[in-house]
């Protein structure tokens, strides 16, 4: 069973707000006392936070599902629900947080740090906090919005400041266990080193990390053996040590062939540039400084080799030691060499002066209206899609099993300047609007839906504008129904008339109209006048 793992993805969500109360406060003398419904709690975040006590990311290969709780429901008496707890995640320092497209989110080194992997869902309002001068009464409440969920890569880089490259049973364990506290696993086979091994080193003052990564060989950058799997572990790194064979068995090896297959990988690897340090430069692995350990001096055979190569190494301009990691010859002015290119880096970030960013300021445009609205077609008819967080936050929170509430939202909306944008993009009755993406709420535009529910006289949780919204006519159909009217009342007239000049009636109704004038004033129809 795997006990190192150093890359997982995993997969995190926050926790889903709790629904807001719909109550009406009573008590003796004061049976509706008004609204007194509470919130709703926030649902819990998601938190990755770095903990120099974890060391591997296998807590998260095995159970790479996380989820914050949930927040409480809001109570009646103003009483809030219970916000969700924090999810608190350890990872270890240097750990890098990717998305699934490999997009850096966070480069988390030092103890402490944190990230919000998944922010929770924000709780919904209860009637109290939704009344107002118009509205005293609500008979409705908000929703709790789902908290965020996203898939995202942890990739964890080894904090080493010297790291020890090089072929397999090259001495590389031996070399850390002698220089440091360090125990790693030690064999006289190939690849032994499974996973990176980390020692702290003493040289004088200056104390420093040194890494030891699994065995390099031909071929490694394009996945060949282990090491290509964790040369992420020494991007960090200031500088490299090559550690040299020089005690070999094989014939078609010597330290110079070795070095120069080395270089060559090391070359190839591509170093993730999508992450800065702290100078705000990311610098190849082959352009770092390097020294060269030519081990396993103390047998016959290895101090001969290293008598014969260091002169041609020392002439390509490495600094060259001769060590032996069984007899610890030559490990001191090692680990000073090593601390003296620590202290340089160290020293240059110091005197660097502090990257600020500068601050951005990105006004208000003024035609912002927190919305827009994409015109598609769907089987040959349009379709109006509303984007927007006010928009496709305020679909969440409304309860479609309230018409008080739809009725709210169908007021927010209209506030918005949904509706007139609509008008604008030649939407008409009857179209379907689409608020949201692929997974957003579908509605049959109704423009004849007038804002002001809480103008409206109705029964709480109710709203006289969906009475029989079923059988509601159209705009067409209403004028439709007033030119029938019209039609009618002139087919009356026009009856009333035929009749009278056939003899029905003896006077016309403009007789009567000019008749009853003249008997009020107390002449007669044939006085003079």
């Amino acid at each position: 069973m795997a006990s190192f793992v150093d890359r997982v993805v995993l997969h995190v969500s926050g926790g889903t707000g709790g629904h807001g109360c719909v109550s009406v406060h009573r008590e003796k003398f004061k049976p509706l006392g008004g609204p007194d419904g509470g919130n709703g709690g926030n649902g819990g975040d998601v938190i990755l936070r770095v903990d120099h006590q974890t060391t591997t990311l296998l807590d998260y290969h095995h159970a790479p599902h996380r989820h914050a709780t949930n927040g409480g429901p809001g109570m009646g008496d103003w009483r809030g629900g219970k916000n969700g707890e924090t999810l608190i995640l350890p990872v270890p320092d240097g750990t890098v947080v990717k998305s699934k497209d490999g997009t850096v989110l966070a480069d988390l080194v030092g103890e402490g740090t944190e990230y919000v992997a998944a922010a929770g869902g924000i709780g919904g309002l209860g009637n109290a906090a939704l009344s107002s001068q118009k509205r005293r009464a609500p008979g409705f409440a908000l929703l709790g919005i789902e908290g965020e969920s996203s898939d995202i890569v942890l990739e964890l880089k080894s904090i080493a400041d010297i790291a020890l490259v090089g072929f397999p049973s090259a001495g590389k364990s031996s070399l850390i266990a002698a220089m440091s506290a360090a125990r790693p696993k030690i064999a006289d086979y190939p690849f032994t080193t499974l996973v990176p091994n980390l020692g702290v080193v003493q040289a004088g003052d200056v104390r420093f990390t040194i890494a030891d990564v699994p065995g390099l060989i031909e071929g490694a950058s394009e996945g060949k053996g282990l090491g290509h799997h964790f040369l992420r572990h020494v991007e960090r790194c200031a500088a490299l040590v090559h550690v040299l064979d020089c005690g070999t068995l094989e014939a078609d090896r010597d330290p110079l062939s070795d070095l120069a297959v080395i270089e060559a990988e090391l070359e190839k690897y591509a170093v993730d540039m999508s992450y800065a340090g702290q100078d705000g430069e990311v610098v190849p692995l082959n352009h770092r400084p390097r020294l060269v350990a030519l081990n396993k001096v103390d047998l016959p055979d290895g101090k001969d080799m290293a008598e014969f190569v260091r002169p041609e190494l020392e002439s390509r301009g490495y600094r060259v030691f001769e060590i032996s990691a069984t007899s610890h010859e030559g490990l001191r002015q090692l680990g000073f060499a090593m601390a003296e290119i620590v202290q340089a880096a160290r020293d240059a970030v110091a005197a660097a002066p502090p990257k600020v960013q500068p601050v951005v300021i990105k006004p208000r445009a003024v035609n912002e209206t927190g919305f827009r609205i994409r015109r598609e077609e769907k089987g040959l008819e349009p379709l109006f899609r509303v984007l927007g967080e006010k928009p496709v936050r305020w679909v969440k929170q409304t309860d479609f099993t309230n018409e008080e509430a739809i009725g709210y939202l169908a007021d927010r909306l209209a506030k918005l300047g949904v509706e007139t944008e609509l008008f604008k993009q030649g939407a008409k009755p009857g179209d379907t609007v689409v608020i949201g993406e692929d997974d957003g709420v579908v509605f049959d535009w109704e423009p004849t839906m007038m804002a002001g529910a809480e103008l409206l006289a109705s029964p709480r949780g109710t709203d006289v504008r969906f009475a029989d919204i079923g059988d509601r006519p159209t705009r067409g159909q209403k004028r439709e129904e007033q030119q029938e009217r019209k039609d009618a009342k002139a087919a009356a007239r026009a009856e009333l008339e035929a009749e009278r000049k056939a003899g029905i009636w003896t006077e016309s109704v403009s007789s009567r109209r000019v008749a009853k004038p003249l008997k009020e004033s107390g002449l007669g129809a044939d006085d003079d006048i």
